[in-house]
């Protein structure tokens, strides 16, 4: 993945890097983290929580399905990688512009 990369293909997929804040007071992109996205979220990091409110808040934000979406890295870590199943091919342009925003 290249430095500024937080996202890649995996065959159909997507993988996405992500680094998340959790007990945030306000959900939303941060911005860059190094080969991540920093997003924050309002959950706790306890009991999966945090984990489960950023697949919402990725499926809601992104307009897909949240069956598509799956932890497969980092599940008592900050540091995550999502995998969103049979991603549109499109998803790329609109996830180019998530490392520019605050």
């Amino acid at each position: 993945m290249p430095p500024d990369m937080f996202y890649r293909w995996d065959g159909p997929d997507m993988i996405l890097a992500l680094q998340v804040q959790p007990s945030a007071r306000r959900m939303g992109i941060i911005g860059p983290y190094g080969d991540r996205l920093k997003i924050a979220i309002a959950a706790p990091a306890n009991k999966g929580r945090a984990n489960q409110q950023l697949l919402r808040w990725l499926a809601e934000a992104l307009d897909l399905p949240l069956q598509q979406f799956e932890l497969v890295q980092g599940a008592t870590s900050r540091a995550k990688r999502i995998r969103i199943r049979n991603a549109p091919p499109l998803l790329a342009q609109r996830l180019r512009h998530w490392d520019r925003m605050p």
